[in-house]
This record gives C-alpha cells, sequence and structure tokens, in this order.
C-alpha cells in the first residue's frame, strides 16, 4: 500500500446554490484509526463525506486516496450514506443488497459467482442478519436497514470506510453492535471516519476526532481535540446545550 495518508484532502471548498457550506478544508486521515467527525447541525459533515466520494462538485481543492484521485481507487472506499437518503421501497432482499457491495470487484462484464455470495452471507452473519438474507429490505426495521447497509461496505472489502450517521435512529443493542463492528474494522487497520452527533460517547468511541464547523477547527487524537474550548469553538452559543457533557468529558480527561 502507498505510503500517502488513506485521505488527504486539501483546500476543499463547496457552495450550494453559491452559497459556500464548506470553506479551505484540509486534512489528512490518518490510516487504522476510527475517527469521529463532530460539529453542529449544518456544519458540513455530510457535504464533507459526499464530496470525499465525488458525489458533489468543488469550488475549489482536491480529494486523494492514497495519493490518487478517487476514481482510480474507488474500490478501496466502502461507504454507507445516510439512512433517511434510501429508497427503502425498492424491491430488492437484503442479499441483493449486500451483493452490490461486490460489483466493485467484478470485470465490467462480470457477474457475481458463488464466492461473492458466501461473501455476501458472512457480511450479514457479521452484522446478526443472515436469517433476513431473503428479506424485503421495506420489511425490515431502521436499525436492519443500517445492519444491512453495513454488511454491504464489509462485502467491498475497502480499506477506507465513510459512514454518514450510522448511528441515527437505531435502538441501543444495534449501536453496540454498529461500534463493536467500528472497532473491528479499525483492529483490522481499516481507516473509518464516522459522522457523530453524540457528544456524550465521543471518547468512548473514537481514538481520533475532527472538529468541523464549515471550517475545520481542529483534527487529532480524541483526547487531544475534545475539550471545552475547541468545542466551543466549533459549537458557539449552540454550547451552552451541550455544556453538561463538555464538562464531563473535560473532567475525564484531567483524571
Amino acid at each position: 500500500m502507498s505510503t500517502a495518508p488513506p485521505v488527504e484532502v486539501h483546500d476543499l471548498t463547496v457552495a450550494y446554490r453559491r452559497k459556500p457550506v464548506l470553506w479551505d478544508v484540509d486534512f489528512d486521515l490518518p490510516e487504522g484509526k476510527l475517527i469521529g467527525l463532530v460539529g453542529p447541525n449544518g456544519a458540513g459533515k455530510s457535504t464533507l463525506i459526499k464530496a470525499i466520494m465525488g458525489m458533489l462538485p468543488l469550488v475549489s481543492g482536491y480529494v486523494k486516496v492514497y495519493g490518487k484521485s478517487l476514481e482510480k481507487q474507488r474500490q478501496l472506499v466502502g461507504y454507507v450514506p445516510q439512512r433517511e437518503s434510501v429508497d427503502w421501497d425498492f424491491p430488492t432482499d437484503a442479499l441483493d443488497v449486500v451483493m452490490m457491495g461486490r460489483y466493485g470487484r467484478l470485470s465490467l462484464l462480470g457477474r457475481p459467482g458463488r464466492e461473492d455470495r458466501e461473501v455476501a452471507h458472512r457480511c450479514l452473519e457479521q452484522v446478526g442478519m443472515a436469517d433476513f438474507a431473503d428479506r424485503q429490505i421495506s420489511q425490515l426495521s431502521g436499525g436492519q436497514q443500517q445492519r444491512v447497509f453495513l454488511a454491504r461496505a464489509l462485502a467491498q472489502d475497502a480499506s477506507i470506510y465513510l459512514m454518514d450517521e450510522p448511528f441515527a435512529g437505531v435502538d441501543a443493542s444495534t449501536e453496540k453492535a454498529i461500534i463493536d463492528l467500528l472497532k473491528s474494522l479499525k483492529d483490522q487497520d481499516k481507516t473509518v471516519l464516522v459522522v457523530h452527533h453524540d457528544l456524550h460517547t465521543v471518547k468512548e468511541y473514537f481514538d481520533w476526532m475532527m472538529l468541523l464547523n464549515m471550517r475545520l477547527v481542529k483534527a487529532g487524537p480524541t483526547d487531544e481535540v475534545f475539550t471545552q474550548e475547541n468545542l466551543r469553538e466549533a459549537y458557539g452559543g449552540k454550547l451552552n446545550l451541550l455544556s453538561e457533557a463538555a464538562e464531563r468529558a473535560t473532567e475525564q480527561l484531567r483524571q
């Protein structure tokens, strides 16, 4: 693998209808870390994920994956979108959704084979959904749908995973299953970037983090970045609603 960082973002600016939503964002993601992307609503977190994935036009800047363009390295990047952005009424079952993660490994005219189906079944088993392989995705609960999309990303066998709010709207058992899975990916030296909202669990879940509010406020090891000063810079007046969580986290860092 290249010595270049898994993801390099340089001078990235993104605008919607000429209104900038990300300004001059620069960072390198480290290898083999579980990274929380944290910031207030409207900070541009989902926009950043989509920009890295090449789903949005850039006003300026560039994104590189292991030193090359995303187009040349797309098979190395797994993506889990927000659950709300998916058409869950599409007539397909859980296994077929997971099989989509294998398509990047096939030739242009190739068709998934037995090995691909075996991989898909193993990935469903990993996320606790093996018994639902033939179930229509529209018939699954929100947490089950999220697990299926995680299985699809696993089936891709990527080196980098970008996940847009994987914990949103799931129950406690599904959240625990997801974070256990993400930590296992990190233990395999995968790089995992997760859009996250709950400040209470940032220190527990992530060993590296990025604070974003249109601009990158701070990035680095969680125990260095997750401070009241940095949180206040990222959240501004909104931090008053989160001050109790921030104070507890700061106190933990002092212990």
